[in-house]
């Protein structure tokens, strides 16, 4: 069905004629100038024509058919597209968007967006983890969104644990554990109960109160650029509760020794930017407590990105599991959400 749809399905497909199209813009010509895979195909293209940027990173649908499959089970590139055209406007601290298109029968799509490599940004990842100064510009970052949509996300924003991909969520972390344990020491059969009883610990960390989430806030999915955090990859927006988000962001993206030393203190200073931005003024206590339940979601996404394999570069995938198992133990995690069951 894909090959009898006009939209570009590879990069080398994307033309003059069409990215003229996408950003309302005559472009003359285009050219690669780099480009890699993962949940999607990108590349760095050369641009010239009427009044366009010189350069562009453009976001389409992944090359391998079981990462594509993936990524419309989740509906990722149809997330990323509205959340570009619909709430980003409100935001700061993310590449412009220069156009898109998606095709909501194979879907497929195609992403313009503003090129950060022209610019002299920082790009950390799991292996170069955040410190107490820069995880406090993200979680600044954080409380800006979530004060923007609180208590009102738009309709098409889903909790993960309402997503019909749920389901299948407990038979990918059975399989990722049980691959994990034949390959690591790192005890990942520590997070059981949360394996067992998924769909059931998902609701307690979404409960209300809800904003609009990034749902993927992990240090690979943030830039600095002139002394301000910024966030890329749009793909995973979610409403929840921000005790899901901040867990997830502070454990996958710090240490666990500096994660462990200033949480706490990052927890205030999200409070704080949260009623700055006119969110609300949050209990610290009930904060604390959402925070470490949500810390499954760093286990949680790790655990299966790692034992799926073909999303991360190997290296970086195992250290987020090692910090995800570790956040188990310290923060009390699964004591937290049976406080919380029925």
């Amino acid at each position: 069905m894909g090959r009898l749809r006009s939209l570009p399905r590879t990069v080398g497909e994307l033309d003059a004629a069409w990215l003229s199209e996408i950003i309302g813009r005559r472009v003359a010509s285009v050219s690669v100038i780099g480009g890699d895979a993962g949940t999607s195909s990108r590349a760095r293209l050369a641009l010239t024509g009427d009044d366009v940027p010189g350069s562009v990173f453009v976001k389409m649908a992944a090359e391998t058919v079981a990462t594509r499959l993936m990524g419309e089970l989740g509906r990722l590139a149809q997330t990323e597209v509205l959340f570009y055209r619909e709430l980003s406007p409100q935001l700061t601290g993310l590449p412009v968007a220069y156009g898109s298109a998606f095709d909501s029968l194979t879907g497929r799509y195609v992403l313009v967006l503003e090129d950060l490599a022209v610019d002299p940004c920082e790009f950390p990842d799991t292996l170069h983890p955040l410190d107490k100064d820069q995880a406090g510009m993200v979680v600044e970052l954080l409380a800006r969104l979530h004060a923007t949509f609180w208590e009102r996300p738009p309709g098409w924003v889903y909790s993960a644990s309402g997503d019909h991909t749920s389901l299948l969520t407990g038979s990918l972390l059975n399989t990722s554990a049980r691959r994990l344990a034949e390959r690591t020491s790192i005890p990942v059969e520590d997070g059981r109960f949360i394996i067992d009883n998924y769909r059931a610990v998902a609701k307690v960390i979404d409960k209300q109160p809800n904003t609009v989430m990034h749902g993927d806030a992990h240090p690979g999915n943030v830039y600095f650029r002139n002394g301000e955090a910024g966030l890329l990859d749009w793909q995973a927006v979610r409403r929840g509760h921000p005790g899901r988000e901040l867990s997830y962001t502070l454990i996958t993206g710090m240490t666990t020794a500096d994660r462990q030393a200033c949480e706490r203190d990052l927890l205030a200073v999200y409070r704080r930017a949260l009623a700055a931005a006119g969110g609300p003024e949050l209990d610290a206590d009930e904060l604390w407590l959402r925070y470490r339940q949500g810390s499954l979601y760093a286990y949680v996404a790790p655990l299966i990105t790692a034992g799926m394999g073909g999303m991360q570069a190997e290296s970086i995938a195992m250290e987020g599991v090692k910090r995800g198992v570790a956040a188990l133990t310290d923060l009390e995690t699964v004591a937290a959400l049976k406080q919380s069951l029925p």
